[in-house]
This record gives structure tokens, C-alpha cells and sequence, in this order.
């Protein structure tokens, strides 16, 4: 059998550059209609409430490292695909995700209550009000894409044997930037909660509904592009 190395590394060379070009050209789409909704919003706009553990979690500047590591996490999980086919399906349901992420934002505007305080002062949180206002807020499309990659990450790194401390570095990755939400005042509790739901909602059929997966770990034939029941 073939260390977990080998397969890994395979699927790392595997459509590299239409992985790398695919993944960013998808980033600049999705934002593009995520800003526009954010600065034209359709309808009034709704201010989230404030829960509970809202007010028990307090702004922690130091988790923007988190918050901001999304736009890295999210190229692993298609970026591990081993086939063609693969690639586009898992394409395919990330889209349905930020789109229907986006017709939330379109029918449904929200945004989260104003901070109580002055955070300009702190490194990039001035570019990131500029940039990413507070509005857009539910469902949180930071938690849904986070979920839908660690999922489908753990699902690649259980199959290809990968040792625990990845798989693990994987949850902890995803927990880290669920959190930021919430420590970096972009988020509240409710927008993560949504967000989780949307995330759930087609990760869980994305896993179902998909070309079978590649059964060997070493570079051979590519597995079949039909759609089918995962087993």
C-alpha cells in the first residue's frame, strides 16, 4: 500500500493550475454580488439581536488572523479533489451554497448592531470596516463555507489515511474561524447558528450525491464521472 503521502501529494498535482485559477476566479465572482448586496441592499435592512453569550464574548482583536484565514482554508477542500469530475460536483454544491447565501442577503438584509467602541486603532480592522461592513450578516457565509470545507476536507483526509493530527488540525482550523466571527464583532450568535444550517444543508447531500470516490491511493485511472449514491 502506498503512504498517504503519495496519494496526497497526487491529488495536490491533479488539475493544479485549473484548481488554483477555478478557486479564485469563484472568490471574485462571489464577492462581487456580495458587495453590491451590501452596499445596495433591496429592502430595509434588519439589525440582528443580540444574545446572551453575545455580550459574554468580548471583542478580541487577535482573532482577525482567524477570521482572515478563510480565503487560504477554503482552496484545501477542492484543491484535494482527485478527479475531474469530482472537482466540478464539489464546484457545483459550493456554488448552490454562496448562492443561496446571496439570495438570503438580497431577500432578507441584515446587519449586526454597531460596536460600542472605536476598533480603528487596531491593525486591519480599519480596512476590514471599510471593506466588510457590518451588513450581510445573516447567515454567516464565513461559518456555511467553513463548514462546507471541513467537512468535506475531514471526508478526503479519513479516505486517504492522512495520521489524526491533520484530521484534527482540520476541526481546530474550522473552530478557529467560527469563533473569530463572534470574537471580531462581525458576527453574532444567530448569524453563526444560520450559517452552520445553510453550510449543513448542502454539505451533508454534497457527500451523497457525487461521483464515487477514487478507491485507490496511488496515481491510476480516474473514477467514473456518473453521479450516484455514496455508500
Amino acid at each position: 500500500m502506498q503512504p498517504w503521502t503519495t496519494e496526497i501529494a497526487f491529488r495536490i498535482r491533479r488539475h493544479f493550475l485549473l484548481k488554483f485559477v477555478g478557486t479564485s476566479v469563484f472568490t471574485w465572482l462571489f464577492f462581487i454580488g456580495y458587495f453590491h448586496l451590501l452596499q445596495h441592499p433591496a429592502y430595509p435592512v434588519m439589525v440582528m439581536p443580540l444574545t446572551a453569550l453575545d455580550h459574554l464574548i468580548p471583542f478580541q482583536p487577535q482573532a482577525l488572523f482567524a477570521y482572515l484565514s478563510l480565503w487560504v482554508y477554503i482552496g484545501f477542500a477542492p484543491g484535494l479533489q482527485r478527479t475531474f469530475a469530482e472537482l466540478v460536483v464539489y464546484g457545483l454544491w459550493i456554488s448552490g451554497l454562496c448562492l443561496s447565501g446571496l439570495a438570503f442577503f438580497y431577500f432578507w438584509p441584515t446587519a449586526v448592531p454597531p460596536l460600542a467602541m472605536d476598533v480603528s486603532g487596531y491593525p486591519g480592522f480599519a480596512m476590514l470596516q471599510g471593506v466588510d461592513a457590518a451588513g450581510n450578516a445573516c447567515p454567516s457565509m464565513h461559518v456555511a463555507v467553513a463548514i462546507f470545507t471541513a467537512i468535506r476536507l475531514e471526508d478526503v483526509l479519513r479516505r486517504t489515511r492522512t495520521p489524526m493530527f491533520l484530521r484534527l488540525l482540520n476541526l481546530a482550523w474550522f473552530l478557529a474561524i467560527a469563533w473569530s466571527t463572534l470574537a471580531v464583532k462581525q458576527h453574532v450568535v444567530l448569524d453563526v447558528a444560520a450559517g452552520a444550517l445553510l453550510g449543513l444543508a448542502f454539505t451533508l447531500p454534497s457527500l451523497h450525491w457525487r461521483p464515487a470516490p477514487a478507491r485507490a491511493l496511488a496515481p491510476g485511472p480516474a473514477s467514473r464521472a456518473d453521479i450516484i449514491g455514496f455508500q
